[in-house]
């Protein structure tokens, strides 16, 4: 059966109705002169504009008339997707529980409750981040915190060190969080409605710890799962919108198998994360490509490909920051400048707030600046006044620039923010040593420390302050490189 969702969209691919592009917040306005006036709509723009409307409003509610699945699909996918996934899951380490762990109240054998805490660490690192990326880092998390006791007991500088890399913070420190919290009350919680109680749990990792770890009949919900969901029904709506994503979080409640509930999420994400990709699906393989209704549709006509589902979504325009970052390195002694031994100099390191972007983390001194002030004159004018501010540092007063140089620039991507960074050298010596720093700690209203180039290297810093750090150990290995050597004058 072909849904009115999927009809317009094949009338839009056949060229007789134009897909709107709406903005909710926008009604669609009269026609307009040039200088902004308004002005009489004819008859033909009055008609244009309803057609345009009842268009809109067809296809904005065209998730009204997908059917359920029937009794007998369900029960076909329920089997075809299970009998394929016992033959074609990849063998990855969390799908089996740590022997010996134990639980957080019996500490002796498995259990549901060391498993649930697998699965949770697991989805937790999946989000937003590859499998071949993830095996790694949990491999090595589940090494140093086997159980969720030895989690609960971890510092926030342990845990983020042990993240580096893998982005989005904050995951980590709900992770730690959640830890602590279950651990004080006792009892690992057993249901969805339950997990969701818990800081950083949301609708779909609570689903998936609920049904993988204690066999509870519940969705789960990923990006995977909605473009198999949207596909099986042929969904064209926007994925996004939350009339969309609460038709696919009923369809995926209809399919899960009750005696099997973990498998079969495990199951559908699985397949979306293989055979039905993003752009290239192997539909020949797929074990539930007769109740495919994209694949069906892309049969009885070559201008539908499944791969229209789900409908591409326009990501929001990336904002553009820009900052001036300094590396600044403390030295002992004049001759210590460039000899990276991690005994004769420090690096200051400041914390980040503890709320937004990047949160609790350490970086180097930096400034967020507007794009036209970023030449270096201005750059070292607002580095030299947040030193001063923050640390009490006074260039060329209490303090000697022994070496300041621009090193390059770098621009660090987040989700939504292109950050672009330039990034100096700046080595000084202080008058009376790092004991005046240590004098005004107490009156900061930042949080910084000193480390040397021993421990930064251990650190677990953001892969930007990374990036930032490694500039300039390669810039100072050039420079030492390049320094042209004193050729001993010969005695006559």
């Amino acid at each position: 059966m072909i849904t009115l969702s999927s009809f317009f969209h094949l009338l839009h691919l056949a060229g007789r109705i134009p897909l709107p592009t709406l903005k909710s917040s926008e009604p669609i306005k009269a026609n307009q002169s040039s200088t902004g006036n308004k002005m009489q709509p004819t008859r033909r723009s009055m008609a244009a504009q309803k057609r345009r409307k009842s268009t809109a409003v067809a296809i904005l509610n065209a998730t009204d008339d997908i059917e359920d699945f029937s009794k007998s699909e369900t029960l076909a996918i329920r089997s075809s997707l299970l009998r394929w996934y016992d033959e074609n899951s990849r063998d990855l380490p969390w799908r089996t529980p740590a022997a010996g762990a134990g639980s957080l109240l019996t500490p002796v054998k498995v259990d549901e409750e060391q498993r649930a805490y697998v699965v949770w660490v697991s989805e937790v690192m999946l989000q937003q981040t590859r499998v071949p990326t993830v095996m790694g880092y949990f491999n090595r998390w589940m090494e140093k915190w086997p159980t969720i006791r030895d989690l609960s007991s971890a510092s926030l500088e342990e845990v983020n060190e042990m993240w580096a890399g893998l982005g989005y913070y904050r995951r980590a420190r709900f992770l730690l969080e959640g830890a602590k919290s279950i651990v004080d009350e006792g009892k690992f919680p057993r249901s969805a409605s339950e997990l969701l109680c818990v800081k950083g749990i949301g609708d779909y990792t609570a689903g998936a710890i609920a049904s993988i770890a204690f066999n509870e009949v519940v969705p789960v919900v990923d990006g995977n799962v909605v473009r198999v969901i949207t596909r099986l029904r042929a969904i064209s709506a926007n994925p996004k919108e939350a009339g969309t994503v609460k038709l696919i979080w009923k369809l995926t409640r209809q399919l899960v198998d009750p005696s099997r509930p973990g498998d079969f999420n495990q199951a559908l994400m699985e397949l979306g994360a293989t055979l039905c990709s993003s752009t290239n699906p192997a539909c020949s393989k797929c074990p539930v490509s007769d109740h495919c209704q994209a694949f069906l549709l892309s049969k009885k006509s070559q201008k539908l490909k499944v791969t229209d589902y789900p409908t591409k979504v326009a990501k929001n325009k990336q904002r553009h920051d820009f900052a001036a970052v300094s590396v600044v390195e403390i030295a002992e002694f004049d001759e210590q400048i460039l000899n990276d031994n991690g005994l004769k100099h420090v690096f200051l390191l400041v914390k980040r707030p503890e709320n937004g972007l990047l949160a609790g983390l350490w970086e180097f001194p930096s400034v967020i600046m507007d794009e036209g002030s970023m030449n270096q004159c201005m750059r070292r004018k607002e580095i030299d006044k947040y030193l001063k501010k923050s640390f009490k540092l006074d260039v060329g007063e209490n303090c000697k620039v022994m070496l300041r140089q621009d090193v390059g620039e770098y621009v660090h991507v987040f989700s939504h923010i292109r950050l672009q960074m330039y990034v100096e050298l700046l080595v000084l010596t202080l008058k009376e040593g790092l004991t005046q720093l240590n004098s005004d700690e107490d009156r900061s209203e930042i949080t910084w420390k000193c480390v040397d180039g021993s421990s930064i290297r251990k650190m677990g810093l953001s892969s930007g302050v990374r990036k930032v750090y490694n500039m300039t150990q390669d810039f100072k290995e050039q420079r030492v490189f390049q320094k042209p050597r004193k050729v001993p004058r010969k005695r006559r």
